[in-house]
């Protein structure tokens, strides 16, 4: 059965359609949305690739039913750019060669902002905490430290707190 459900995606207001059994995955990735920079990997919570921010903290999409999400302000990958702006963490990645095949890409730089929302000056062994649940099989993880550091410091802060 198909119910109504309003969400604020990336700051534009949508009111949806959708399936009782829906994912927020699904949703954000199908026809009324578009917008598949949400990556599906294992769909059981384990990958992290799905990761949004549902009111600013990071979750596994595929683990959220759309219904759930009601009410709630959604941001995915497409809502970093402003204006065809990179955001910080995004260019973070990209000079520091986290970025490898880009599956897990999108979940990855949605969980360094949530970590840096909540922690602007992580140390190293925070930011490897911060990703457990979120997998790569191209970059070993040290790219990816390395560009959360190197935003952390774009965005501001004096110094990343020795390891």
């Amino acid at each position: 059965m198909k119910k109504y459900i309003k969400l604020k995606i990336n700051n534009n207001e949508y009111e949806l359609l959708a399936e009782d059994n829906e994912t927020l995955a699904q949703l954000l990735r199908g026809p009324q949305v578009n917008l598949t920079g949400t990556k599906q990997g294992c769909e059981l919570g384990d990958c992290g690739a799905c990761t949004v921010l549902m009111d600013g903290k990071a979750v596994n999409s595929c683990l959220v039913l759309a219904l759930q999400a009601n009410g709630h302000e959604i941001t995915t990958i497409e809502g970093l750019t402003v204006n065809g702006k990179l955001h910080p963490i995004q260019e973070a990645f990209i000079n520091a060669g986290a970025v490898q095949c880009g599956y897990c890409t999108p979940g990855m730089i949605l969980k360094a902002k949530s970590l840096l929302d909540t922690n602007p000056n992580p140390s190293r062994t925070e930011i490897r905490e911060a990703f457990v649940g979120n997998l790569c099989r191209c970059t070993g993880y040290f790219k990816i430290i390395n560009a959360v550091e190197q935003a952390a410091q774009t965005l501001g802060n004096k110094e990343v707190k020795a390891k």
